[in-house]
């Protein structure tokens, strides 16, 4: 007499369409029902040999969760729109929305989630920089599918990562060479006969980031203690149409044809064409919303942090105050009070794009070779280095929340490297 099978264990039979079929049940489903999965071969072993493997998921609890059969394009518009969106900052957003829209959806979407593989990716790497994209931009797009996998995973919509396998393409680190003491002295010196020059000597001295220096309130600057503080940052949000056809509304601006090879139209690389779908162009919708420049909290808790002021710098910063004091009596009623420390002649807070342009002048002036203005927070760090100052106060002054990012910001100034050579000779060739 055959004994019969328990509730609930897996079963293999011959189907009478010819296959065979069998059924697992992994868990229970969202009504109390049991989940009991199908899986169909041509052969019996093929069948068992999935059966088992059901069963192995199930037991160790990576199983794929019931319910929609998700699509990377499915589950990467839902992870944008529907979960990273209300979570992350705009900035931040921006960077995900083009690394999806623009190269995971066209390049792997209508793969089923599950079934996405890290070859998958890595030839979507490839091409991407085969058809000339910058390796950092293949990093972004690797790095945003990471962060949507997680979630997938950790929703029981896959059993692994795949991006966690792929490999991304060579990222050449970008080299970084600190301004040297003569160099900063250089630039603090013609910043100091500078409208708004107080801003840069901030970035060199202090380290503070470009939002941290733009987003100051004379409020929260206490020039008798010499601290300041840096709880929030001023940010360009990008502009959002607000109109039915944000196709139509920005037609007069798409650009069809690519510049002429002399273009001199444009200061910075020329933008490429508009796509045929092109929604861009918010920043002209006569009912454009959410763009321009705004308050936001700092990044970290690390961030929002009370900062020493040393002695020349508050004596700059009252002499800036004075100076912005007799702005705004001239301004009269154009002025736009917002207490704003670093301000246009009329209140208004400063772009950061017009103080990008400021920083460029300003090697100019000062004769110092071209940099980036986040070189200035690389020197801050190193200067510090070079005072012995202890890593924890380091990373207090400088917003830090991980102990990597020193090794990171930190470099050997040649103030050190020519003092340990001298170290070194005073110990091998030394006198006898």
């Amino acid at each position: 007499m055959a004994t019969r099978k328990p509730n609930g264990a897996s079963t293999t039979y011959l189907g009478t369409d010819g296959d065979w079929h069998g059924r697992v049940t992994v868990g229970t489903k969202q009504d109390g029902k049991p989940d009991r999965r199908h899986v169909r071969g041509k052969t019996e072993a093929a069948v068992i040999r999935k059966v088992r493997q059901l069963e192995k998921e199930r037991d160790s609890g990576t199983v794929r969760k019931a319910g929609q059969r998700w699509t990377v394009n499915t589950w990467l518009t839902h992870w944008t729109e529907t979960i990273a969106e209300p979570s992350v900052r705009q900035t931040t957003m921006v960077g995900y929305r083009a690394a999806v829209y623009k190269h995971l959806i066209p390049g792997v979407g209508a793969h089923r989630l599950e079934k996405l593989e890290p070859e998958h990716l890595e030839e979507l790497y490839a091409r991407m920089i085969r058809s000339g994209s910058a390796p950092g931009t293949a990093h972004q797009t690797h790095r945003t599918i990471k962060t949507a996998l997680n979630v997938a995973l950790r929703r029981g919509h896959l059993n692994r990562n795949v991006a966690r396998l792929a490999k991304p393409p060579r990222l050449d680190e970008q080299e970084i060479e600190p301004f040297t003491v003569e160099e900063a002295q250089r630039l603090l010196a013609v910043a100091a006969q500078q409208r708004n020059g107080a801003r840069f000597a901030l970035a060199l001295a202090l380290g503070l980031r470009k939002g941290e220096a733009l987003g100051l309130k004379w409020r929260r600057i206490d020039l008798d203690k010499g601290l300041l503080r840096t709880p929030k940052q001023l940010q360009r949000h990008r502009w959002q149409h607000g109109c039915d056809n944000p196709h139509k509304c920005g037609e007069r601006l798409h650009k069809r044809e690519p510049c002429s090879r002399n273009c001199r139209r444009h200061s910075r690389a020329c933008p490429p064409p508009c796509p045929a779908d092109c929604v861009r162009h918010a920043s002209n919708c006569p009912q454009r919303q959410g763009g321009g420049l705004k308050e936001v909290d700092v990044k970290s808790r690390a961030g929002r942090r009370a900062v020493g002021i040393p002695a020349p710098l508050v004596t700059a910063l009252r002499q800036h105050r004075e100076a912005q004091a007799a702005e705004r009596r001239n301004a009269a009623q154009l002025w736009e009070e917002g207490d704003w420390v670093f301000a246009q002649p009329t209140g208004r807070p400063i772009d950061p794009r017009a103080d990008h342009d400021a920083w460029k002048a300003l090697l100019r002036e000062a004769g110092v070779r071209d940099a980036r203005l986040h070189d200035a927070r690389h020197t801050a760090a190193t200067m510090l280095l070079v005072l012995g100052v202890p890593t924890r106060a380091v990373m207090e002054v400088m917003g830090w929340s991980q102990m990597a990012m020193t090794t990171r910001y930190q470099h050997l100034a040649p103030e050190l490297v020519g003092g340990i050579a001298d170290q070194v000779a005073g110990l091998l060739w030394k006198a006898n």
